[in-house]
C-alpha cells in the first residue's frame, strides 16, 4: 500500500507492522527497559519499524525527483523524516510515515469497494464466425467455425438471430428475396433505439446484433479494420491522450515544499550571516542545524497526511451509498471543475426501450386486433407493443421480413406495419405520417388506412429533473448526443428543453463534439452508457457512465459509474465533489494556520518538538472529525 499507486491492493500488513514497532518502542522506553537505554538500540529499532511504510514514499520521492517533480509531498516527508532522524527524534519519523500510509490504505479501500461493483469489460470481439467453406471431395459447401482474424475480404458467414456480427460486410440475400429487409440491432455502434432494417447489398458492421432470420454477410474488411476494432483502438488512443487529473494535495505539496525547504535553510544561514556584520553575536551551528531540523520535523503536514485522504476516502464511500462509483480521488477531483455536461440519449436520458407514446386514428376495437396480431411477432417494435397493453387473445399473423404483419380475421383482411407496407398495397394514408420523427405502426382493415400506432424510446422520469438540478449547480452548458434520425432527437431535446442536440452521430463524431468543447476551454463531463460511448467517455474530462444496465466496456473506461441509471444521481455526484472539495479546504486551512504558528514558536526555541507533535496531533484529530461528516452526506 505504501508504495502508493503501484499496488492495486492494500498492503496493510506494512502500516500495521510499523505500528506495533513503533508503540512497542514507545511502550519499551516508557517502562525504561535497560537494553533499550543504548542509542544504537533505539536507532536500529525504530529504522526496522520504519522501514516498512518509509521505503515506498522516499521511492516516491526519487521517482518524481527523477521525473523533475522535485518538491513533492513525498519529498517533503522523506527530508523531514530525515531530519527526525538526525536529532534523534525517531518515533516522530515513524509516525509521520504510517499516518500517511494508513490515510493512503483508506482511500484505497473506499476505491477498491467501489471497483468491485463495476463489472469486468466485456469482449465485444465474438470468438469465432461460421464462414461458408467449399469442400472440394464432397462437392458441397459446409460450415465452419474459424477465428475472425483468419476471415478474408471477400469470404461468405452467417450470423444466427441473437449473435453479434463480428466482422464488416455487405447483405446477400436470395434472388427472390431482394427486396425484403432483415432487422440488426445497431444500439452498440450508434446508440439507435430502433432496429435498423437492412436490405441486399446493405453494410453491416461489426458489432451489430442480427435479429429475426439469419443472416448472410460477404465480408468487406479484415479484422484489423473493422469498425469494431477501430472503435476499441479509439478508445485505447483516448485513454492514452487524456491527462490524469491532479488530486489537489498534489500541486499543494509543489508550493509548500520548496517554501519548507527554504525556510529551514534560512534558519541555519541567515543568524550566520547576520554573525558576520555582528561582532558580539556568537554564532552556533549546531544549535541552528538543530532548530532547522526540528523545523523541517514540524512543517511536515501530519493533519494533512492523513486528513486529505480521509475526506476523498470520506466522499468516495459516502457517494457510494448513494449510487455512485467514483474510481478515486482523481475522479472526484475533477468533477469540481466541470462546468459543461453531455449527455448520450438512448439509455442514458431515455430507457432505451420502445414504449407506445401516441394512438393516432385507431379505434378501441382495431386497437385490440391489431395488438392481438403483433403477439404473435417477436420483433421488437411487436414486443414493445404487446408490452404496453399486456396479456390477451393472439391472432396467429404472417410475418413479411422488413414490412409487417398481415393477417384474415373474421373475412376481414388486416394489415399493421411499415409505410412502405401500405404503399406495397396501394393503400393512401395521410402524407404528414413521412415527417413524424417517431417509429410508425401503420393499420389497414380491407385495404383502407384506420390509423396507427406511434413509438418511441420513452424519456426516463428524472431527465428533466436532473437538467434542471445540474443549471441550479452553475452548471453552464448542458448538451445532447446520438445516433438517432436529428428529428427525433430534436424532439426529444424539446421535451427536456435543451437548446443543443446533435443526431446521426457515429462514435468518431461524437468524440470530435467533445473535443471541440475542451478547445473552448470547457471541462466536460460526458454522460453515456454504450460500447459506441466508450471512446468519448475515454476523451472527456471526466467520463460518467450507467452502471445498471450500460456496457460492460462504458462501466470500465468511465471515471464515474451511475448504479442506478439515474441522470439525476450526476447532480448528486457533483455536490458531493464540491462537498469534500471544501472540506479539504477547510482542513488545509486548519493544518497549515496551526502549523505556521507552531513554526514561528520553533524558529525561536519555544516550542519543543512533542509540542508540536501534540499540536499537530490535535489538529489532525480535529481534521479528522471534519472529514467524516461527509460519511452523512445527503443530496
Amino acid at each position: 500500500m505504501c508504495e502508493y499507486h503501484h499496488e492495486e491492493k492494500s498492503k496493510w500488513w506494512q502500516p500495521l507492522l510499523s505500528g506495533l514497532l513503533l508503540v512497542a518502542g514507545m511502550v519499551i522506553h516508557y517502562i525504561g527497559l535497560s537494553w533499550f537505554a543504548s542509542p544504537w538500540v533505539q536507532l536500529l529499532w525504530y529504522i526496522v519499524a520504519f522501514l516498512p511504510v518509509g521505503l515506498g514514499v522516499m521511492h516516491e520521492a526519487i521517482e518524481h525527483a527523477l521525473h523533475g517533480q522535485v518538491f513533492s509531498e513525498f519529498m517533503l516527508m522523506s527530508v523531514a523524516c530525515m531530519g527526525a532522524f538526525a536529532i534523534g527524534e525517531y518515533p516522530e519519523a515513524v509516525a509521520v510515515m504510517l499516518l500517511y500510509c494508513i490515510g493512503e490504505a483508506l482511500q484505497d479501500l473506499a476505491v477498491d469497494k467501489a471497483r468491485h461493483n463495476i463489472a469486468s469489460l466485456t469482449n465485444y470481439r465474438p470468438e469465432y464466425v461460421r464462414l461458408q467453406r467449399w469442400n472440394g471431395e464432397k462437392n458441397v459447401m459446409q460450415q465452419v467455425l474459424v477465428a475472425p482474424e483468419e476471415v478474408n475480404v471477400g469470404d461468405v458467414i452467417e450470423v444466427l438471430p441473437g449473435e453479434r456480427v463480428a466482422l464488416d460486410g455487405e447483405l446477400l440475400l436470395p434472388d427472390d428475396q431482394r427486396d425484403a429487409f432483415l432487422s440488426f440491432d445497431t444500439a452498440a455502434l450508434t446508440g439507435e433505439s430502433l432496429p435498423r432494417q437492412m436490405r441486399h447489398a446493405g453494410e453491416v458492421l461489426a458489432g451489430m446484433i442480427a435479429l429475426e432470420r439469419t443472416a448472410t454477410l460477404r465480408v468487406t474488411r479484415p479484422q484489423s479494420e473493422s469498425t469494431l476494432t477501430r472503435i476499441l483502438k479509439m478508445v485505447e488512443e483516448a485513454s492514452e491522450r487524456k491527462a490524469p487529473t491532479e488530486l489537489f494535495i498534489r500541486r499543494f505539496a509543489r508550493i509548500y515544499t520548496p517554501v519548507v525547504i527554504l525556510l529551514a535553510l534560512f534558519t541555519v544561514v541567515l543568524p550566520w550571516l547576520y554573525a558576520q556584520f555582528s561582532p558580539t553575536y556568537e554564532y552556533h551551528f549546531a544549535t541552528w542545524l538543530h532548530r532547522a531540523l526540528v523545523f523541517l520535523v514540524i512543517s511536515c503536514p501530519c493533519a494533512l497526511v492523513i486528513s486529505v485522504p480521509l475526506s476523498y476516502f470520506a466522499g468516495i464511500g459516502s457517494a457510494s451509498r448513494m449510487g455512485v462509483l467514483f474510481k478515486g480521488g482523481n475522479s472526484l477531483d475533477a468533477l469540481t471543475a466541470v462546468d459543461t455536461v453531455v449527455f448520450d440519449k438512448t439509455g442514458t436520458l431515455t430507457t432505451g426501450e420502445f414504449g407506445v407514446r401516441q394512438i393516432l386514428q385507431l379505434q378501441p376495437q382495431d386497437l385490440q386486433t391489431v395488438v392481438a396480431m403483433e403477439r404473435s411477432s417477436t420483433h421488437p417494435i411487436a414486443q414493445a407493443i404487446v408490452k404496453s397493453y399486456g396479456d390477451g387473445p393472439k391472432i396467429d399473423a404472417e410475418n413479411l421480413a422488413g414490412l409487417g404483419l398481415k393477417a384474415v380475421v373474421e373475412g376481414e383482411r388486416w394489415l399493421a406495419g411499415t409505410l412502405r407496407l401500405l404503399d406495397k398495397h396501394g393503400i393512401s394514408y395521410p402524407e404528414e405520417l413521412q415527417t413524424i420523427p417517431e417509429t410508425i405502426v401503420a393499420c389497414a382493415k380491407n385495404d383502407r388506412f384506420i390509423g396507427c400506432i406511434l413509438l418511441a424510446d420513452m424519456i426516463k422520469p428524472d431527465s428533466e429533473g436532473a437538467i434542471e438540478m445540474l443549471n441550479l449547480l452553475g452548471i453552464s452548458h448542458v448538451e445532447m448526443l446520438s445516433g438517432d434520425k436529428q428529428a427525433l432527437v430534436d424532439k426529444v431535446a424539446d421535451e427536456l428543453q435543451l437548446e443543443q442536440a446533435m443526431g446521426d452521430l457515429m462514435p468518431q463524431d461524437k468524440a470530435m463534439r467533445i473535443e471541440t468543447l475542451q478547445k473552448q476551454g470547457r471541462k466536460v463531463a460526458f454522460v453515456g452508457d454504450g460500447i459506441n460511448d466508450a471512446p468519448v467517455l475515454a476523451i472527456s474530462d471526466v467520463g460518467v457512465a450507467m452502471g445498471a444496465r450500460g456496457a460492460d466496456m462504458a462501466i470500465e473506461t468511465a471515471d464515474v459509474v451511475l448504479q442506478t441509471d439515474q441522470p439525476s444521481r450526476l447532480a448528486h455526484a457533483l455536490r458531493l465533489a464540491r462537498a469534500t472539495r471544501a472540506i479539504v479546504w477547510q482542513n488545509i486551512a486548519l493544518a497549515i494556520g496551526v502549523k505556521l504558528l507552531v513554526m514561528a514558536l520553533g524558529l525561536f526555541g519555544i516550542a519543543t518538538l512533542w509540542q508540536a507533535v501534540f499540536a499537530d496531533s490535535g489538529v489532525a484529530l480535529l481534521a479528522v472529525v471534519n472529514a467524516m461528516r461527509l460519511m452523512k452526506f445527503k443530496p
